[in-house]
This record gives C-alpha cells, structure tokens and sequence, in this order.
C-alpha cells in the first residue's frame, strides 16, 4: 500500500511542477505541454537573437506583470586572470557603474586631465622596488594621488547611472562577479525598456573609470572586511588554494591584496577593451516585451559595437590529488572545518547524482548530516554541502560545518566520513530519494517563477554552458538518479586521496607537532 501512496505521490509532484513552470513562463500558454518536453526547454518560447558582432540576445516574453528583467552576462571571471592581476574583473565590476564620457561628469576634458597626472604617480609608486622600506615615500605619493582624487570629483555627478534608472522606474540594478562571468542585472518597468537599452550600450561602448583610486581601496576594504578579518573567508580561501596546486580556481575573486593595491587605470582599461566585447556578452530579456522590438533595438543600440578578443581559454588541468591535503588557519573564532573531494565539472553525467547526495547529507532539518551533527550529537552548529567554486572545470564537493563548544572539528571528520561509508554500503531507500528528487525538482522549478530568475537562467546556461536550455535539461536528470548511481559516486570521488580538508582552529586548540 505504501508503495502505491508514493508512487501517486510522486506522480502528483512531478505533474505539478511541469504545470507550475508552464505557467510561470506563459500564463494560458497550452497546459498540454508534457514534462519531458517542458524538461529539456524544447517548448519554452525564447527568441534567441545574434548580432553580427556575436552579441547574444535571449527574449523570453512573460505578460503577468508590465515589467522586464535584464541580465547582461560577460563570460569572463577570475579564472582568466593572471597571477599578479588577480582582482581585475571584481574591480571592473564596481568601476562600470561610474558613468561615461557624458554621463556623471560635469567636465569629461577636466577630468581626463586629471586622471593623467593621477596615472603617472601611480607608475612611481609602482617604480619603488621596495616599498617597506620607502614606506614614507609611497605614503606621500599616495596623498598626491588622493588629493587629486579629490580634486577631479568637483566635476562628478555621483551615481548618475544608478539615478536615471531609479528615476524612470528601475529596481534591484546591481552586478557580481565570480569564477567564470561578471553579471549585471536590474529590474525595470516595460515601457522603459529602452531606456535601458540606452544606457547599457552607453556604458559598453564608453566606459569611464572615474573615481578609481577610491574604488580601488573600497575593493581592498572589502577584502578586509570578507577574508583578512573574516574567519570563514580566511578559511575559504586557504581552502581553495590549497586544494587547487595549478588551476585559477585557487585564485580568490575578490583578488589578493597585493594585486588590488599594484593595480592602475591603464590595467583595468586595457583588459576592459580586450576582452568585455559584444562577442563575449550574453543577454537575457525576461518580461512583458515584444521579442521583435527587442532584437530591434539591438541591433540599433548595440550592432555598431565591433567585436574584440576572446579571452584565452583555460587549458590548464588540476593533477589527479593521489594524497589527503590539509591546511589549518588559527584564529579567534569558533572552529570550523571544510572538507572537499574533487568532483568533475557541471555537464557531467554524475553531477546529478552529486547534487542529491548534497541534498541527502545536508539538505534541510531531515538530511542525515544536519541529524546526526546537530541533533543527535550535538557537535555542530551548522552543516552545509556546496559544489564550486564554479561550473565549467573540475570542482570541489565540500562539507562545511561550525563546531558546538567544548567539541572539536576531528569529531565532525569523523562523523561526516562515517555517514560516508555508510552509504558506500547501504545506498539510500527509493522513497527517501524520492523526496529528495522532489524537493530538488521544486527548488528548481521555484528558481524560475520570477522574470529575474528565468533571465539569471538563460544567460548562465548560454553563457557557461553554450545552451539555454541547460537549466532545465538538468531539472529532468534529477529525476533519474537511482540509489546505486548515489552509492557509486561515493564510492568513486570520496576516498582519503581525494580530499582536502582546512581547519580554523583557535591559537590553544594548534596541535603540537
């Protein structure tokens, strides 16, 4: 009887979810649509659009409501960066909200003026081999420039992008940066879409980067704030660099300091016009719009833009790990622990399989992790899962947890790499994975209820993966992880030779060695 109460159960679930994204994407649009074919995107309305610059646009009209989300994705991160630059494309992300040569200025020619005098303190500074010891000196040059600094922002409109778009309606406008794209999104009314299309092509076409010394220490403070400072960003990112000996993903995003405080105007432009290019862009418009007009007004506002380099792919593979990593970072804060397992990147075929044994050892209340640690042992006040640092290379799956005082982060390893072996004997019930089929389906699925979240979709799928439809292929893989294909990926990447594991531990919790 069971058996039947879950499979109708199951069979309702599974319904719903293609009836609810049916409707999400296009109220009245054909309820006859059936869930394999909604799965792989085949019936799902985008108008995909390519400018003769390779500028991809991805229309998908939605007329609940009259607004229309916009997400431009540059295909470009902190892995394309070398080391010495880290932090270029984190830093451009703040820089491309400072306006235009006509936009936020009150004197573009003052201004320019200005930035050259600033610039040329700059290569001093940077000339001074060592700067400990010339301390005194670069500190001076330092005032110079931030007296300059000063000086150019009498001719600044502050915020002058961000206002025009507030002003006509806009909301949510903001960017992020990460491994592999920068991405800035904003929210606006329909009747104001071109306006957008306005000022995006402005911004592309030409950017100033105004105010960049101050910009440039907002980074740095922010670095500050979320790894210097920080306890679980100082573990992060030992974490990553330990794990990853030759791929960028060991990188941090946000870069490193030493990087920030070298970086000048003239680095940051010559990577912007080499590689921000409309041939390396991905839009997608989600909304109460007409997919014709928008592939018009592309082609007005953004087809004279010429097409630039590509950035260099990252050929560079991680060597197979054949021994357990281990790093410790002593600060004073609670401990933590994080555990990670090289796993392959987003399009593999075991990537489903990996994302439910994440749901399974830390997915909500009910997971055997958060049980075990939290409930039953009480070792732990936080238990999570995650795969990254990104999607298009080889990854880390990693177990993050945050000691219960007096407990240490040797009895979470322990206990996360019992519930390991466990399932490596006794792979999970068809009903408990059933549920967590289900519930990762309606996460998904909620994923794209709103004009916001179906656009951050298809310009990720088209972006990282080269196909909108990505999304929502993987949404039907979900649905056909078995047990034994949950037991197996354990077996294959969670072995002691595959891990590397970072500690935070207090100054009088260091093991004597």
């Amino acid at each position: 009887m069971k058996m039947v109460l879950d499979y109708y159960w199951t069979l309702f679930i599974r319904c719903f979810t293609a009836f609810l994204l049916i409707v999400v994407i296009n109220m009245g649009e054909g309820l006859q649509y059936c869930h394999a074919q909604l799965a792989t995107g085949s019936d799902i309305p985008v108008v995909e659009h390519e400018l003769s610059n390779g500028m991809r646009f991805f229309v998908l009209p939605r007329i609940e409501s009259p607004t229309v989300s916009f997400v431009v994705q540059y295909q470009i991160g902190s892995v394309n960066e070398v080391p010495g630059k880290t932090g270029l494309a984190h830093l451009l992300e703040h820089l491309l909200f400072k306006g235009t040569s006509t936009l936020g200025t009150r004197n573009a020619e003052a201004e320019l003026a200005i930035f050259a005098r600033m610039d040329a303190i700059q290569d001093s500074i940077q000339m001074i081999e060592d700067k400990k010891s010339n301390a005194a000196k670069v500190r001076s040059l330092q005032e110079r420039i931030e007296m300059l600094e000063d000086d150019a922002r009498a001719y600044v409109l502050p915020n002058e992008f961000e206002r025009i778009l507030s002003n006509n309606g806009a909301r949510g406008l903001n960017a992020s940066t990460n491994t592999e794209s920068t991405t800035y999104f904003v929210e606006m009314p329909s009747n104001r879409a071109e306006l957008w299309f306005m000022m995006e092509s402005e911004r592309m076409r030409d950017p100033v980067f105004r105010e960049f010394y101050t910009e440039r220490n907002v980074v740095a403070e922010e670095r500050r704030l979320r790894v210097d400072t920080n306890p679980g960003g100082l573990l992060y990112e030992a974490h990553m660099k330990k794990s990853f000996d030759v791929h960028p993903y060991g990188q941090p995003v946000v870069g490193l300091m030493s990087d920030i405080q070298e970086l000048g105007r003239r680095d940051v432009q010559d990577y912007y016009y080499r590689y921000y290019s409309p041939n390396n862009t991905v839009v997608a418009i989600v909304g109460d719009v007409d997919p014709f007009q928008m592939k018009e007004w592309a082609e007005l506002y953004f087809g004279d833009l010429e097409a630039g380099d590509l950035p260099p792919p990252v050929t560079v593979l991680e060597p197979e790990q054949t021994n357990e990593k281990r790093v410790e970072v002593v600060f004073d804060a609670e401990p933590q622990i994080r555990i990670g397992w090289h796993v392959p990147e987003e399009q593999n075929s075991d990537v489903a399989a990996l994302s439910v044994l994440s749901s399974l050892l830390t997915g909500g209340r009910t997971s055997r992790l958060y049980q075990r640690l939290v409930v039953k042992d009480r070792i732990a006040t936080l238990v999570t899962s995650v795969m990254g640092p990104g999607s298009k290379f080889p990854r880390l799956f990693t177990v993050e947890a945050i000691t219960l005082s007096p407990h240490s982060t040797s009895e979470i390893e322990e206990a996360v790499y019992a519930e390991l072996d466990s399932l490596r004997h006794n792979p999970p019930s068809e009903s408990e994975l059933q549920r967590i089929r289900n519930r990762l389906e309606a996460g998904q699925i909620r994923g794209l209820t709103s004009n916001l979240g179906l656009a951050f979709n298809l310009a990720g799928s088209a972006s990282i993966h080269g196909d909108w439809r990505t999304t929502f292929r993987f949404i039907e893989s979900l649905s056909e992880v078995q047990p034994e294909d949950v037991r197996r990926v354990v077996e294959n990447y969670f072995t002691p030779e595959n891990r590397t594991v970072a500690s935070l531990l207090r100054t009088n919790e260091v093991p004597v060695r």
